[in-house]
C-alpha cells in the first residue's frame, strides 16, 4: 500500500511542475501548474493575484537557452513552448502599451504601466530631452518617497538614487529642486499619472525595440508603437509608418519584410537583417500582434497569416485576444471598488534600482561595462544638459489614438526626425540579443533604406537566463546580387533567387497534388472494393452517380488492368 502510494504521488509530481513570474515590482509569484497548462491558465492566476482586470495590455515573457525572448501564447501549452527544463522562470511585462494611459480605468492598471516605463527609462529605452527627464525622475521620487522632507533626506539625496543608466550631478539637482518645490502634495497617485502623461509624449514612448542591420550593414532599431511602425538609426528616426499604412509583414530566415502604401499609392518596401532566424521569427510575430491590436476594430476581424507569399512555404500565425478597441470598450464597463494597491516603495529593484540607498551608481556595475563594447552598439552615453535633445516629431503621427498636442510636430521633408542628441542605443544593464557566432552570409538585393536592428534584450536577471559575458557582433554581407529599384529605399529581390523561389513553389505544389490523387485513388479502391459497412461509404456507393461510373468506367478500367497484369505474368512464366 505504501509503495502504492509513493508512485501515485511520483505520478503526480511528473504532472506538474513550478513557475516562477517575476512582476513588475521586481516581486516573484510562484504556483503549481500542471503539465498540460496553457499560458492562458497561468496569466490568468497572475491577474487573480494582482486584482488586475484591464490584462490585455500585459503579457508573459520568457528567455530560452539561447537566450531568445519570446512572448508566451496563450493559448498553447506553457511546456511545450518552453525549450528548458521546469522549473521555469518567466516575466510580467506591458506588451502592448496603451495609447492614452490616462484613460486607463483603475489605477491598479496606471501602476503597473508606471512601473514598466520606468524600467524603460532606465534601461534606456525611453530618451527625452534633460529638463523631460529631470521631471519624470522628481515625478518617481515623488510617488515613493512622497513630499520632501529635509529630516530625512538631506542634501544631495537625489544622488542616491538611480533613474537613467547614466547621468549628471546638474541633472541630479534640478531633479531634487523639482522634487523640493514642484510637487509638493502629490499624492503617489497624482504623481504616477503626471509621469505617465509626460512619457506618453516622448518620441520613444512605447518603443521595445529589435537590433537588426540594414542592407549595407548598418546597424540600427525596428519597433512596433501604438501609432505604428519605427525605425531608429543613430539619433534619428529615418522611418515612421502608421498602422493603417502597414499592408504585410514577412520574414524569410533572417529577412524581414515591411509592405506599405503611402500618400498617393506610393508602394514602398523595407527590408532588414536579423541576428538570428529566431530573433527575426519573433520579430515578425510581434509586428503581427502589434498590427492586429492597434489597426483592428473588432477581434472577430483577426486573420490567420502566413510569413511568406509562396505557396506552403513559412510560418503562418494568428494573434488571439481582444483588438484595443475592444478593450477600452471592456474597461469602460468595470464597476468595482478600487483595489488597494500596494506600492515597492523603498524596496530595491534588482533590474530598475531607481531606489537605492547606497552610494551613488554613476553608471551600471562594472562587471556589466564591458558587454556593451562587444555588443551591436555602445551603451547610452550620459543625458547631456542640452535643449537641443528635445525629440521633434513629425506629423503623422497625428492620427491613430494620438492627442491632439502630439500632432504639432515639425515636418521634416527627408521624413526623419531627430529624437536626441545620443544615438539610441541601450544601457549595457541589457542583456543583447542573441546573436548566431558566425556572421551573417546574406545575399543583398536592396539598396539602404535605414533598416534597423531591435534594442537589446532585457538583463536575463529579469527571466532567470545566465548571465552571457561575450555577444559576437553579427555583419552582412555588402556584396549586391540584384538591380535596385528606383521607388526611395526599395530593391526587388534577384532573378535568380526569385527563379529559385518560383521553382521550389512548383515543385510543392506538385508533390501536394501527387499526394492528393494518391488519397484520392485509396478512397476509390475502398469504396469500390472493401465490403467495409461504414454509414458515409454506403450513401456515397448507393449514389446514382457513383453507380454510374463503377459500372461503366471503373469495372472496365479494372478488367483491362487484370488483363494486363495475367499478359505479364505469362511473359514471365514463359521465361
Amino acid at each position: 500500500m505504501l509503495s502504492r502510494l509513493m508512485s501515485g504521488s511520483v505520478r503526480n509530481l511528473e504532472r506538474e511542475y513550478l513557475c516562477t513570474v517575476r512582476l513588475l515590482d521586481d516581486t516573484e509569484y510562484t504556483c503549481t501548474i500542471q503539465r498540460d497548462a496553457k499560458g492562458q491558465y497561468l496569466f490568468d492566476l497572475i491577474c487573480h493575484h494582482l486584482n488586475l482586470l484591464e490584462k490585455d495590455y500585459f503579457g508573459i515573457r520568457y528567455v530560452d537557452p539561447d537566450k531568445q525572448r519570446h512572448w508566451l501564447e496563450f493559448t498553447k501549452s506553457i511546456s511545450k513552448q518552453m525549450k528548458s527544463q521546469p522549473p521555469f522562470t518567466l516575466c510580467l511585462r506591458v506588451k502592448f502599451y496603451p495609447p492614452d494611459p490616462a484613460a486607463l480605468k483603475e489605477e491598479i492598471t496606471r501602476y503597473l504601466v508606471f512601473l514598466q516605463i520606468k524600467r524603460d527609462l532606465y534601461h534606456g529605452r525611453l530618451l527625452c530631452k534633460t529638463s523631460d527627464a529631470a521631471m519624470l525622475a522628481a515625478h518617481i521620487l515623488q510617488a515613493e518617497i512622497g513630499d520632501y522632507d529635509p529630516g530625512k533626506h538631506p542634501e544631495g539625496y537625489s544622488s542616491k538614487f538611480q533613474f537613467f543608466p547614466k547621468h549628471s550631478e546638474k541633472l541630479e539637482r534640478r531633479i531634487a529642486d523639482i522634487h523640493k518645490t514642484e510637487l509638493i502634495g502629490q499624492t503617489p497617485d497624482t504623481s504616477e499619472l503626471r509621469f505617465l502623461q509626460k512619457a506618453q509624449m516622448l518620441e520613444t514612448y512605447g518603443v521595445d525595440p529589435h537590433p537588426c542591420k540594414d542592407v549595407s550593414g548598418n546597424p540600427a532599431f525596428l519597433a512596433f508603437t501604438p501609432f505604428g511602425f519605427v525605425v531608429l538609426q543613430g539619433n534619428k528616426r529615418v522611418h515612421f509608418l502608421k498602422w493603417n499604412e502597414v499592408t504585410k509583414l514577412k520574414f524569410e530566415g533572417k529577412t524581414f519584410h515591411i509592405y506599405a502604401n503611402q500618400k498617393e499609392d506610393r508602394k514602398i518596401i523595407l527590408t532588414y537583417f536579423a541576428p538570428t532566424p529566431e530573433a527575426c521569427k519573433h520579430l515578425w510575430k510581434c509586428g503581427v500582434e502589434n498590427q492586429a491590436f492597434y489597426k483592428l476594430e473588432k477581434s472577430s476581424q483577426v486573420r490567420t497569416v502566413s510569413s511568406s507569399n509562396l505557396f506552403f512555404k513559412g510560418s503562418r500565425f494568428r494573434y488571439s485576444g481582444r483588438v484595443a478597441k475592444e478593450v477600452m470598450e471592456q474597461s469602460a464597463k468595470i464597476k468595482r471598488e478600487p483595489p488597494e494597491i500596494h506600492r515597492a516603495g523603498l524596496v530595491p529593484s534588482r533590474s530598475c534600482p531607481s531606489i537605492t540607498h547606497g552610494p551613488r551608481l554613476t553608471s551600471v556595475p562594472r562587471t556589466r561595462r564591458r558587454a556593451v563594447h562587444i555588443s551591436i552598439m555602445e551603451g547610452l552615453e550620459s543625458l547631456r544638459d542640452s535643449a537641443h535633445s528635445t525629440p521633434v516629431r513629425s506629423v503623422s503621427h497625428s492620427d491613430c489614438f494620438m492627442p491632439r498636442s502630439r500632432s504639432q510636430a515639425t515636418d521634416h521633408g527627408d521624413g526623419t526626425a531627430i529624437i536626441s542628441d545620443e544615438t539610441y542605443s541601450p544601457s549595457n544593464s541589457v542583456l543583447p540579443t542573441p546573436v548566431a557566432e558566425r556572421s551573417l552570409d546574406l545575399p543583398i538585393s536592396r539598396q539602404n533604406n535605414g533598416a534597423p536592428r531591435s534594442i537589446e534584450e532585457e538583463k536575463e536577471s529579469e527571466a532567470g537566463t545566465p548571465t552571457m559575458g561575450d555577444v559576437a557582433d553579427f555583419s552582412v554581407d555588402s556584396r549586391a546580387t540584384g538591380p535596385a529599384q528606383t521607388s526611395g529605399g526599395e530593391v526587388a529581390l534577384s532573378e535568380a533567387e526569385q527563379v529559385n523561389k518560383f521553382v521550389l513553389s512548383v515543385l510543392r505544389l506538385l508533390l501536394v497534388t501527387i499526394g492528393l490523387l494518391f488519397v484520392l485513388l485509396l478512397l476509390l479502391i475502398i469504396l469500390t472494393e472493401s465490403d467495409l459497412d461504414i454509414a458515409f461509404l454506403r450513401d456515397i456507393r448507393q449514389t446514382p452517380e457513383f453507380e454510374q461510373f463503377h459500372y461503366e468506367y471503373f469495372c472496365p478500367l479494372r478488367r483491362w488492368f487484370a488483363c494486363k497484369l495475367r499478359w505479364v505474368g505469362g511473359l514471365l512464366i514463359n521465361k
